[in-house]
């Protein structure tokens, strides 16, 4: 069993992992974290699942390389390419975004129909289909929304651009008449006011982010992982591109969270 001194290893394609890695800190403030963002080949969300899937295995490899305790994938899109891989790929606790949401977005709904937005990938993959096909009397309805990661990392998140285009993309899923949505991507936390505002109050907003970072708390807890004393932490940010645009971009989304990036190479990278 890994030591519960060693840090959580935590992976996305880019920035969106960002908005877990924090709530695993706000729920967890004790532990170190080693995130890894593969920008070098983001956005992973229109590529094939095939190549989601060596790139992520090559990525949560290098983070296995840093003796973490737990590893999170903190992307959707990755999650629904390699989860059944890296769990019996790696022997640390594996915890991804995809059933923690299903699972909240199913106790949630009141008239059993249930949107997701997501990338591409992810829609293609039917991941939270499978995930909720379980669940009797649930409809699950999804609408991908491809642009929202480039308007988030440019850091627009409000104003007429975003309400037009969240309207664009919720339309269907307003047709359908959800009661509840899952963001299916970790880059949309950062747009709920835009989404809440086009949706309403009756509309329950499930964060694939937030149910995730529960669920590294249950994991962690259970198995005895967990550092409960309060003590200095180590948050290291590690990026396969250019980390004073990695520090830009996460210092925009996050403020002060994100600091002293480092870059690193992994697998076919290294070349």
């Amino acid at each position: 069993m890994s030591d519960n001194g060693a840090p959580i290893g935590l992976f996305d394609s880019g920035f969106g992992g960002l908005t877990v890695a924090r709530a695993v800190t706000d729920q967890l403030p004790n532990e170190d974290i080693v995130y890894l963002g593969d920008t070098a080949r983001a956005p992973y969300g229109p590529r094939p699942l095939s190549e989601v899937r060596q790139f992520a295995l090559e990525s949560l490899d290098y983070l296995v390389e840093q003796d973490v305790k737990a590893l999170v994938i903190a992307c959707n899109s990755a999650s629904s390419a390699v989860l059944r891989d890296a769990r019996e790929r790696y022997d640390v606790p594996v915890i991804e975004v995809i059933l923690p949401a299903a699972r909240r977005a199913a106790k949630a709904t009141r008239n059993g129909r249930i949107g997701v937005i997501c990338t591409l990938a992810t829609a293609t993959s039917g991941s939270y289909d499978d995930a909720l096909a379980a669940v009797p009397d649930v409809d699950v309805f999804t609408s991908a929304c491809p642009q929202f990661v480039d308007y988030v990392e440019r850091g627009i998140t409000s104003g007429p651009e975003i309400v037009t285009l969240a309207r664009e993309y919720l339309a269907p899923l307003q047709a359908a008449d959800v009661d509840t949505l899952i963001l299916g991507c970790t880059h949309y936390p950062l747009l709920t006011g835009a989404l809440g505002y086009v949706l309403g109050d009756d509309v329950t907003m499930v964060s694939s982010a937030e149910e995730s970072a529960k669920e590294v708390f249950t994991t962690l807890t259970d198995l005895g992982l967990v550092r409960a004393e309060p003590r200095p932490v180590s948050r290291r940010f590690l990026t396969t591109g250019s980390p004073a645009m990695f520090e830009g971009i996460g210092r925009r989304l996050m403020g002060g969270f994100v600091e002293g990036v480092e870059q690193v190479l992994p697998a076919t990278l290294r070349a």
